[in-house]
C-alpha cells in the first residue's frame, strides 16, 4: 500500500523557481541523527476536559523541557507552566486532573537505573504544587501512610492510573506489590488521590482476585473488570458498581491467545471485548447484565487483528468512534457530526493520516485536536476551531525533518520458503537512485508483538535517508496478523522465525530493489538475538550486523539472577513461546548465539545498557568476549545507568551515530 507524499504548495512553488531562473543547488545537507532522534520539540499534547486550554511539553532554548499551556482561542497566548531543568530530566506524561489543574510525569535519567517516574500535580497558574509520588526508591516515608494523612508525599510503589473526569481534584492511582520472590511486581490495587491535599483513600471496597495485572473503569472511575495473570492462566473478572465481590467471566491458557480481552465500555452495562473470529481478533459487545457476549462482532478488520481505542464523550458516556490500526492508521466515526469534521480536516490537511482527539466533553468542546503524521512527515500537532472551520497550528514533534528528503514506506506480503505469507514494510530511499541499492533487515523486539505501521518510523526513516533500503518484516510470531501467525513462531527463536528474515532480503533482491550483495540485518532485544542469529546462520545473505539490548544465549534467559523475568513467565509462558529449557537443552545449544560464536565472521556492531534487566549486561559481555578471540571486526559499546530501552539523549544520539558510521564502512560500499 502507497500512501500520497505530502506536499505543501508553497514548497513547490520555491523548487520550480529555483529550477527555472536559479543555478544548479548542490543537494540539500542530510539532516544530522538529533533530527530524528533528539527531544521531539512538542509531545504530550492534551486538551483538557472542557477543550479551552491545551496542555503540552515544548523543548526549550536551552535543550530542556517545559509544560505549556495555551488557550484554544485563535489569539491563546504560549505561556511556559513549569519549567523543568536539565536535559537529563524527562517529561513522560502529561494529563488533566480538571479544568484549572494538571499531572505530570518526570523520569529522572541522573539516577536513571534507581528511579521510577514522579508524579506532580499543580494549577495551570503555577500555583498549589504538589508532589505526589517520589519516584527515588531510596524515599523513606516519615510515617505509616494512612487515609487521614494529608500533604504527604507517596514512595515509588505508587504509580498514576488515569484521571476521574468528574471534575474533583482526584486522581486515580495502583500501589503495587511484590510476591518477594520477582524483581518486578505481581499485583496492584487501585485508590483515589487528592492532588490538593494528597489524602489517598481506596478506589473501592472489598477484595480482589489474585495477580491483578490491569483494571478497566467504567466512567464513573468505578473498578468494574480487571485481568489477572497466574500460573500461565490469563483471567478476566467482573463486579457490579456497588458491589464488594468479583466473578471471573473468562479464562484461558494466556499461550493459547483464546481468552477475550476486555478493552472499554460504552454506557454503564455494555463492555466491549477483543476475542478471535475466523482466525483474526475482533471486537465484540459484551452484555454485562447477562454475562454474555455477541455472536457476531462490532468491528471485524479483514487480515488484521482488531487493534484500536475508543473515542468517548464523557459527558453522554457514549462511544463515538473508534481508532483504528491495519496496515495503517484511521479513524471510524459512528457520530455523524465528528464524521464530517474529520472529512473537513482531511481536506484541509490533505495527504496525511489525521487523527482526532476529543476533550472529555467532546461534542461540546470549542476545538479538536489534530495529530497529522504520515510516512516522512513527523508527528505534527494542531486546534481544529468548531466555529471556525480554520486549523491553528500548535508544531511538529521533529522539526528539522524535511519530507522531501524522507524515504516513503509501504505494505506487501512476501512468501516464506514453506509458503506463509509473511507481512512486511519497505522503506524506499528518496535519492531516486536507480537499480538495487544497499539495504538492511530491521528486526522488531518482544518478538510476540506488533513491529510497524504505515507511519513515520524513526529508525526506517533515519535508515533510508541515509541510502539504505529498509525492510521490516512481520515475521512468524508477530502480532496483529491473525493467531495463526502468532503461535506459527512459538518455539521458533532461530529456526523458522530466523528464515522468515533470510527470505524477506531474498525476496526484495527479487524485486531489484535490494543488492544481495549489501544486505544488513540489525535490531534490538529479540532483534538483536535474531542479528546474531542471522550473520550465524546465513553468512552468505547477512554482510554485516548491529545487534543492541540483545539475546544472546537461550538458556541464560530462564537462570540469570539479575533477570526481571517473573517465576510466571519462566515457568509458563516463556517455556510456551521460546521453549522449555531442560527438554529442549539440544535446541537451545542450536540456536543460541554464544554458543555458535566462532562461525560468526562478519562485521558486528553490539551495544548495551550497563543496568539492563530484561536482557541482562552478561548476555553481550559474554557474547564478545567468545566472538573477539577470532573476528577483530566485533564492537561493543556499552552504556552507564541506562536499562533495556534506552532514555537518556546522550546515549541514544551517540549510539545513533555509531550505527550511521558503521553501517557507512561495512554495507554502503
Amino acid at each position: 500500500m502507497r500512501r500520497p507524499l505530502l506536499t505543501p504548495l508553497f514548497h513547490l512553488v520555491v523548487v520550480c523557481v529555483a529550477m527555472l531562473t536559479g543555478p544548479a543547488r548542490a543537494a540539500a545537507p542530510l539532516p544530522p541523527v538529533a533530527a530524528f532522534f533528539g527531544t521531539p520539540h512538542f509531545s504530550h499534547v492534551k486538551l483538557s476536559p472542557d477543550g479551552r486550554h491545551v496542555a503540552m511539553a515544548i523543548l526549550l532554548p536551552d535543550g530542556s523541557q517545559g509544560i505549556a499551556v495555551r488557550g484554544t482561542e485563535a489569539d491563546g497566548k504560549l505561556g511556559a507552566l513549569a519549567r523543568v531543568d536539565g536535559v537529563d530530566v524527562g517529561i513522560s506524561a502529561i494529563d488533566w486532573v480538571n479544568n484549572g489543574r494538571l499531572t505530570y510525569l518526570l523520569k529522572d535519567l541522573r539516577r536513571n537505573a534507581d528511579t521510577q517516574r514522579d508524579v506532580f500535580a499543580v494549577d495551570i497558574d503555577c500555583k498549589n504544587l504538589r508532589h505526589l509520588i517520589s519516584g527515588d526508591w531510596r524515599f523513606k516515608p516519615d510515617a505509616p501512610i494512612g487515609s487521614t494523612i494529608s500533604s504527604r508525599m507517596l514512595p515509588p510503589g505508587y504509580v498514576y492510573v488515569d484521571r476521574i473526569n468528574d471534575g474533583s481534584d482526584d486522581i486515580l492511582i495502583a500501589k503495587v506489590s511484590w510476591n518477594n520472590v520477582d524483581i518486578a511486581s505481581n499485583s496492584s490495587r487501585l485508590h483515589r488521590l487528592n492532588t490538593r491535599t494528597q489524602r489517598i483513600r481506596p478506589a473501592f471496597e472489598g477484595s480482589q482476585p489474585p495477580a491483578v495485572r490491569s483494571w478497566l473503569n467504567d466512567y464513573d472511575a468505578v473498578p468494574r473488570v480487571v485481568t489477572s495473570e497466574l500460573k500461565g492462566r490469563c483471567s478476566t473478572w467482573y463486579r457490579k458498581p456497588d458491589d464488594t465481590s468479583w466473578t471471573e467471566i473468562d479464562s484461558a491458557a494466556c499461550a493459547e491467545g483464546k481468552a477475550f480481552r476486555p478493552q472499554f465500555f460504552d454506557g454503564s452495562d455494555s463492555l466491549y471485548v477483543e476475542a478471535n473470529y475466523k482466525g483474526y481478533d475482533a471486537l465484540y459487545r459484551y452484555d454485562l447484565n447477562t454475562l454474555t457476549r455477541d455472536a457476531q462482532p462490532v468491528v471485524e478488520t479483514v487480515g488484521f487483528d482488531f487493534q484500536g481505542s475508543p473515542v468517548v464523550d464523557m459527558t453522554s458516556k457514549r462511544l463515538l468512534g473508534l481508532h483504528l490500526t491495519t496496515d495503517a492508521n484511521t479513524t471510524v466515526w459512528f457520530n455523524p457530526v465528528l464524521k464530517a469534521e474529520q472529512a473537513k480536516i482531511d481536506a484541509l490537511l490533505s495527504g496525511s493520516i489525521n487523527t482526532i482527539s476529543c476533550a472529555a466533553d467532546c461534542l461540546a468542546a470549542p476545538v479538536l485536536l489534530v495529530t497529522r503524521e504520515n510516512d516522512r512527515l513527523p508527528t505534527e500537532y494542531a486546534l481544529y476551531v468548531r466555529a471556525t472551520g480554520k486549523l491553528l497550528g500548535l508544531g511538529s514533534s521533529h522539526p528539522d525533518i524535511k519530507p522531501a528528503q524522507m524515504g516513503q514506506r509501504s505494505f506487501h506480503h512476501y512468501p516464506a520458503r514453506d509458503g506463509r505469507k509473511i507481512p512486511v514494510y519497505v522503506t524506499t530511499p528518496a535519492d531516486g537512485a536507480a537499480g538495487p541499492r544497499p539495504a538492511v533487515v530491521l528486526v522488531h523486539g518482544g518478538p510476540t508483538v506488533r513491529g510497524s505501521s504505515w507511519e513515520w518510523d524513526d529508525e526506517a526513516a533515519f535508515l533510508a535517508s541515509r541510502g539504505y533500503l529498509v525492510i521490516q518484516p512481520e515475521f512468524r510470531g508477530s502480532t496483529g496478523f491473525g493467531s495463526d501467525h502468532t503461535t506459527a513462531g512459538y518455539r521458533q527463536w532461530g529456526g523458522t522465525m530466523q528464515d522468515d528474515l533470510a527470505d524477506a532480503a531474498q525476496w526484495a533482491v527479487k524485486q531489484g530493489w535490494a543488492d544481495a550483495r549489501r544486505i544488513g540485518i540489525m535490531g534490538a532485544s529479540y532483534g538483536g538475538y535474531a542479528t546474531l542469529m542471522g550473520l550465524i546462520k546465513d553468512p552468505a545473505i547477512f554482510r554485516a550486523g548491529v545487534a543492541w539490548s540483545g539475546v544472546t544465549d537461550l538458556q541464560l534467559l530462564f537462570t540469570s539472577l539479575q533477570s526481571d523475568a517473573t517465576e510466571d513467565a519462566l515457568d509458563y509462558g516463556m517455556r510456551a513461546t521460546i521453549g522449555d529449557p531442560e527438554r529442549d537443552a539440544a535446541l537451545f545449544r542450536t540456536n543460541s548465539p554464544l554458543r555458535r560464536a566462532a562461525e560468526l565472521k562478519q562485521p558486528l556492531l553490539l551495544a548495551h545498557g550497563i543496568d539492563d534487566l530484561r536482557v541482562p549486561i552478561q548476555h553481550a559481555s559474554d557474547f564478545y568476549g567468545a566472538v573477539k578471540a577470532h573476528n577483530k571486526q566485533v564492537q561493543l559499546v556499552t552504556y552507564d545507568d541506562e536499562q533495556h530501552t534506552w532514555r537518556k539523549q546522550q546515549t541514544i544520539l551517540d549510539f545513533w551515530q555509531r550505527v550511521d558510521t558503521f553501517l557507512d564502512t561495512n554495507l554502503k560500499h
